[in-house]
């Protein structure tokens, strides 16, 4: 992570500094070393520091336990990792959780320390088992539920990226065809003097807008593009999109039951590790879109009340028929938590189902759409044409 500074220097003079850091107290601690009095910090999102490697987490977490598993100590595991570590960041990171250690804090306070590397939900399913000395069941566990979690997202996103590039070369064709083609055959009908359809002729002043002015069209899909790629990286413009979807008729449910299949693996997870019932479903509301935070919200007081998990997630529209069922069975049998997550694989399977047959669908769908639209064009680019030969005959 990468800060930039305002301080006073031992000439007295103000200089800025740009300074690498886990996070701000050591970068503080990197300036006060050299003896310069802080103004201010605050992040620098030069693309510099945005582009940083993130610190492999998964990875971590198999070779942690691996060396666990040989009968290492915990300090001795960290301290292997750290030494054979090729990348400053991730050396840096072990680094000081190494040094924590030695100092006699546990591992959840020195992974709290350095949030940019450890989620507060790994932290937090550390700190339930050190209670009982199970951090190797709770890395694994983490890691089976991170690889289910990337899973999932990998089918979603390949099943997308087959219509997007459909949409795409669709979109390419289309405008080759009216920017370029309709001109020319344009200047070929004003030359013969023909006579040209009033659709056609709209078609073809649309072809010589695209020609005349391209740059700035182009400038604006540019911008365009650019605009929808900064509001997908705000929360306000991904809550309107995550309710927009919701609202379609084939997709809505899967949505809704994408949310909650992520929902219940991460609560169903920390449940596993120990962590308290409130706790678990506070840590998970994250994983909801903005519309149903508000039904977790009373679910969770209805739980601080007294009333049972159950209850309060079915009262708030946060389980279907299927669920409701299996979270009462793990209620009666005391296993709330291993419940949860045979719920969300289930919800895996159905999606799983749900993503096959609309990827069936939507693609020929699409494909016969893109088909339509070009075949209009191309229609009415030879519609003159058509009619002058039916004067002649």
């Amino acid at each position: 992570m990468r800060f930039r500074i305002k301080a006073i220097d031992r000439s007295q003079a103000v200089s800025i500094c740009r300074i690498d850091a886990l996070n701000e107290l050591e970068a503080r601690q990197q300036v006060a070393e050299r003896g310069m009095q802080i103004i201010s910090v605050a992040r620098d999102l030069r693309l510099g520091g945005m582009n940083r490697k993130r610190f492999p987490l998964v990875l971590f977490s198999q070779e942690l336990v691996a060396l666990l598993d040989a009968g290492l100590s915990l300090v001795e595991a960290i301290d292997t990792l750290a030494e054979k570590e090729q990348n400053t960041n991730t050396r840096r990171v072990l680094d000081q959780v190494r040094a924590r250690l030695m100092e006699g804090k546990n591992l959840s306070f020195a992974l709290r320390e350095i949030p940019d590397a450890f989620p507060a939900l790994y932290v937090a399913t550390v700190s339930a088992s050190e209670k009982s000395g199970a951090i190797r069941e709770a890395v694994t566990r983490f890691v089976n539920y991170q690889t289910r979690v990337d899973l999932l997202r990998k089918k979603v996103v390949s099943a997308s990226i087959y219509p997007a590039l459909l949409v795409s070369v669709g979109l390419l064709v289309t405008l080759f065809l009216v920017g370029f083609v309709v001109p020319r055959f344009s200047s070929i009908y004003q030359d013969l003097g023909t006579s040209v359809p009033a659709s056609s002729r709209l078609m073809m002043q649309w072809g010589q807008l695209l020609q005349n002015h391209g740059s700035l069209v182009f400038a604006g899909f540019v911008a365009l593009v650019a605009l929808a790629g900064y509001g997908a990286t705000r929360p306000a413009f991904r809550s309107i999109l995550a309710r927009a979807m919701t609202r379609l008729p084939a997709v809505g449910r899967q949505v809704f039951t994408y949310q909650l299949a992520r929902f219940y693996r991460t609560t169903g997870m920390l449940l596993r590790g120990g962590t308290p019932a409130i706790t678990a479903m506070k840590m998970s509301s994250g994983l909801l879109s903005e519309g149903l935070k508000p039904n977790l919200e009373r679910a969770i007081r209805q739980v601080q009340e007294g009333q049972s998990m159950t209850f309060a997630l079915d009262e708030n529209h946060l389980t279907t028929p299927v669920s409701s069922r299996m979270l009462r069975v793990g209620e009666r049998s005391g296993n709330m938590g291993e419940m949860m997550e045979r719920i969300a694989e289930f919800y895996d399977e159905e999606l799983d189902r749900a993503v096959d047959i609309l990827s069936r669908l939507i693609e020929p769908i699409l494909m016969l759409v893109i088909g339509l639209i070009i075949g209009f064009v191309v229609v009415l680019m030879y519609f003159p044409i058509f009619e002058l030969a039916g004067s002649i005959q």
